[in-house]
């Protein structure tokens, strides 16, 4: 009898305790001998998320729920499926903090994210978004989604609701009705509220509008993250604006897809990063989120002055037939070409996505100006980005911002990596390569090979950091307890391979995603298990 005993406190030691002491980490309850886990994932070095060194160690998962990490090898015979992580990093999965999910309804399995190792996003920025936003995640819960996702109120969604394009304050009574409305969308599982005062029509609201709508999120616990007014020549004012509604508002502040865009204002990082710590020690709690690309995306109206496009496409051409507004509207997309989205060349306007032409897609102004025999020069450019919007639209990549403020802003300890992506099917219009590539490109270029940050602080800009700054509860991090949201990747190996040229390229180097403690990538082989879940904000 006293040796069985013996035996058997040995292995419960071996099993519970050392891993305790060797990884500081303790279950909440005592794994037995019969226990069954799920999912045991053996030898991979972890990167728990907190930014700390990493460590070997196995990870078992039961549910949804990691439920042991042990630097004490655990027994394989007590997993119904074992993963070999050996000579590989297990990470959190990513949080995206800034995500496109429109398409969300038609894929709802998020596959083009998932393959990048991001397990939760968050929609709804840039101030536009669902609504009503219950309605939309009560069917979003219906159908089943790929990934963790939650949404925030969108600004621009509410303005137009209220007060459509036009270029004008709310009343009294507008703004109140625009409260409730943020207010429902809050009550309704919303995260907190986005702008977009770069687009309409967000770009017509004032200072005090913005103060007054954000405010009402915050006994919910929400934070506010802003699409800058501008970001080339008036990127200083508008970060200012940003800093000071969180100030007035007392409000968590995102300053999201942080860049600087047109030749003159590169180096402008220096300033805005240092504004950025300057409120933090005078207490505005302000983060940035960032994607690792020198270009951006947008609609082609980017390039045309807010006020030509108050009213809608069809007053803008309205006042193109006026001769002298024509001229105005003509001189102020120059203007832009030259100084800001532009980059002072017509092929730095790369087009995404042409309805109407489809063979412009992935060309650029100045193959299009070529092809009809036109100069390419900024006001032929001009003219053809109206013209472009009188036949339908179009939306464009834009390059116009240095590699250096890139890495700068990357580096800076208050920036999250976020992808600005849009849910994409394979081989559906021309996008921007960050809708497959950002997060492995972080991991790959910057981490690996230019060492603009380690590996561990690279991980916890893509989880814990946006997690916390969510708010989101148990995810985020390689812990017991938490959410089995998990990533087996190659650290030697993984790079985007999504380009300018050719977007449409998954990743290499991501072999295991885990949502929920489901399998949604295998090897490299993804799974449309729907294990993902509609996040609402719990009122408190």
């Amino acid at each position: 009898m006293g040796h069985t005993w013996l035996i058997f406190i040995l292995t419960f030691y071996g099993q519970i305790v050392a891993p305790v002491l060797l990884s500081a980490q303790v279950s909440d309850f005592d794994i037995k001998v019969e226990q069954k886990w799920d999912i045991l994932i053996q030898n991979g070095a972890v990167v728990d998320g907190t930014g700390g060194s990493r460590f070997i160690a196995d990870v078992a998962v039961l549910g949804d729920q990691i439920v042991a990490v042990s630097s004490i090898r655990l027994d394989p015979g007590l997993a119904r499926e074992v993963i070999d992580a050996s000579g590989k990093i297990v990470s959190p999965g990513f949080v995206d903090i800034h995500t496109h999910l429109e398409p969300l309804l038609n894929l709802p399995g998020g596959e083009s994210h998932v393959r990048q190792g991001v397990t939760t996003a968050l929609g709804g920025p840039d101030g536009t978004a669902p609504w009503p936003l219950e309605q939309y995640l009560d069917r979003a819960d219906e159908i089943g989604v790929g990934l963790n996702v939650g949404f925030m109120v969108g600004h621009n969604t509410i303005r137009r609701e209220v007060i459509g394009l036009e270029d004008r304050a709310p009343t009294a009574a507008e703004l109140v009705q625009m409260q409730d409305m943020v207010d429902q969308g809050m009550i309704e599982g919303a995260w907190g509220i986005s702008t977009g005062l770069k687009y309409l029509p967000g770009a017509f609201a004032e200072l005090d509008e913005l103060v007054a709508l954000s405010s009402v999120v915050v006994p919910y616990g929400g934070f506010y993250t802003s699409h800058l007014r501008e970001e080339g020549l008036g990127l200083l004012e508008s970060v200012s604006e940003a800093l000071e509604i969180g100030k007035q508002a007392n409000i968590p502040v995102v300053l999201t897809h942080h860049k600087v865009v047109g030749q003159p204002m590169w180096g402008s990082s220096e300033i805005t990063l240092a504004m950025v710590d300057s409120a933090r020690i005078a207490g505005t709690d302000v983060m940035i989120d960032q994607y690792p690309y020198t270009a951006s995306h947008s609609g082609i109206t980017i390039l045309i002055p807010a006020w030509a496009m108050e009213g809608g496409t069809d007053a803008l051409l309205t006042r193109m037939e006026d001769p002298f507004l024509a001229d105005s509207i003509l001189s102020g997309i120059e203007f832009n070409i030259k100084y800001d989205r532009g980059g002072n060349d017509l092929k730095r306007v790369q087009f995404s996505s042409v309805s109407w032409d489809k063979s412009l897609e992935g060309k650029t102004l100045y193959d299009w100006a070529v092809r009809d025999g036109l100069e390419p020069t900024p006001a032929n450019g001009a003219k053809l980005v109206v013209e472009s919007v009188r036949r339908g639209g179009a939306n464009g990549i834009y390059h116009a911002m240095d590699e250096g403020d890139v890495e700068a802003i990357m580096s800076h300890p208050q920036t999250m990596i976020a992808s600005d992506g849009r849910l994409v099917a394979l081989g559906d219009g021309h996008p921007h390569p960050r809708w497959y590539g950002t997060f492995p490109r972080v991991l790959g270029l910057y981490s690996r090979e230019r060492g603009i940050l380690e590996l561990e602080e690279a991980v916890l800009k893509m989880t814990f950091m946006p997690a916390k700054r969510i708010g989101l509860a148990k995810r985020g991090q390689v812990k017991i307890g938490w959410f089995a949201d998990l990533v087996v990747f190659d650290s030697e190996t993984i790079i985007d391979r999504a380009t300018f040229q050719n977007p449409h390229q998954y990743p290499v180097g991501i072999e295991w995603v885990l949502v929920n403690g489901k399998i949604a990538l295998a090897n490299g082989d993804y799974r449309d298990l729907r294990s993902g879940k509609v996040l609402r904000k719990e009122i408190p």
